[in-house]
C-alpha cells in the first residue's frame, strides 16, 4: 500500500508540473544564449550595407559599467529595439546619439581613424576586454554572467544616471507580484527598485505597461518571448529568461 502510495505522489506532483506545459497546451522555447562576452551585443544596420558600410557593433555591456540605460534610452531617445532609430552621421557629429559621448573628449570621437571602432561589423568585437572588466563582478548563472544589480548596489560600478543633470533615480521600490496561471508555477515578482534605478519610467509607462489597466492576465510569456513587456529587454539584454528564479523566487 505504501509502495502505491508513493507511486501515486510521484505521478501527481510530475502532473503538477507538467499542468502549465503539456496538460495546459502551453508550451514555448528558449532562444539559445550567446557566449556571456558577447550577449547584450548588437550590430547596428538600419542603412549601414545598404551604402557599403559594415555594421556598428554596440556592446551594453561595456557601456552599462559607465552608463544606466536611462541615458541613452531616455535623455539620447535610443528605441529599445535595434535599428529603430534614424542615426545619421551627421547627427552624431552635431552631438545627437553616440555623438553625445563620442565627442572627442568623453570618448573617443567620430573621426577617420576611429571608423573600425564602431563600423567594424563584428559582434565580438572587444570580448578580449570582458574577462578582465568582469573578473570582480558578482556572478550570474545566465546573460553575462554578471548579476548587474549587485555590482550596481555593492557601488563596484557607479554609472551615470543622467548625461546633463545632477539627478538621481527615483527613491520607489513598490513591489507586484504577478500571479501565473499556470498549475505548479510561482508568482512572479516585479522590484520597482532594481528597475528605476537604471531606467527612468516613462521607458516603461505608458507604451510598455500600461498602468491604467490594472491587470497582469496578459503578460504570458508567449507575448513576452515576442519582446513584449518583460521581453523588451528581458530576452537579450538585460538578464535572461532562462534565470526563472530571478523573477519567480519561490519556483523550486
Amino acid at each position: 500500500m505504501r509502495h502505491r502510495t508513493g507511486i501515486l505522489l510521484v505521478v501527481l506532483t510530475a502532473l503538477v508540473l507538467l499542468s502549465g506545459t503539456v496538460l495546459g497546451g502551453n508550451k514555448f522555447e528558449l532562444f539559445p544564449l550567446p557566449p556571456p562576452e558577447e550577449y547584450g551585443n548588437i550590430l547596428i544596420d538600419r542603412t549601414s550595407a545598404k551604402n557599403d558600410v559594415r555594421p556598428v557593433n554596440f556592446s551594453h555591456w561595456l557601456h552599462r559599467t559607465k552608463y544606466s540605460c536611462r541615458v541613452c534610452h531616455f535623455e539620447l531617445a535610443f528605441a529599445f529595439n535595434v535599428n529603430a532609430t534614424e542615426i545619421t552621421e551627421a547627427d552624431n557629429k552635431n552631438g545627437l546619439f553616440c555623438g553625445a559621448c563620442h565627442d572627442g573628449k568623453i570618448a573617443f570621437g567620430h573621426t577617420p581613424e576611429n571608423c573600425e571602432k564602431c563600423h567594424n561589423g563584428d559582434i565580438s568585437y572587444g570580448s578580449e576586454k570582458f574577462t578582465e572588466l568582469m573578473s570582480k563582478f558578482p556572478k550570474a548563472a545566465f546573460g553575462n554572467n554578471v548579476n548587474w544589480s549587485e555590482a550596481l548596489k555593492k557601488g563596484i560600478i557607479k554609472p551615470k544616471y543622467s548625461l546633463y543633470k545632477d539627478e538621481k533615480p527615483l527613491d520607489f521600490d513598490k513591489k507586484l507580484e504577478l500571479r501565473a496561471e499556470w498549475g505548479g508555477i510561482s508568482p512572479a515578482v516585479f522590484p520597482h527598485g532594481a528597475h528605476v534605478a537604471w531606467l527612468d519610467c516613462s521607458n516603461c509607462h505608458p507604451d510598455i505597461f500600461n498602468i491604467k489597466k490594472k491587470t497582469t492576465k496578459h503578460f504570458e510569456m508567449k507575448y513576452i518571448l515576442d519582446k513584449k513587456f518583460c521581453g523588451a529587454c528581458h530576452l537579450s539584454i538585460a538578464f535572461p529568461l532562462d534565470d526563472c528564479k530571478r523573477c519567480h523566487p519561490k519556483m523550486r
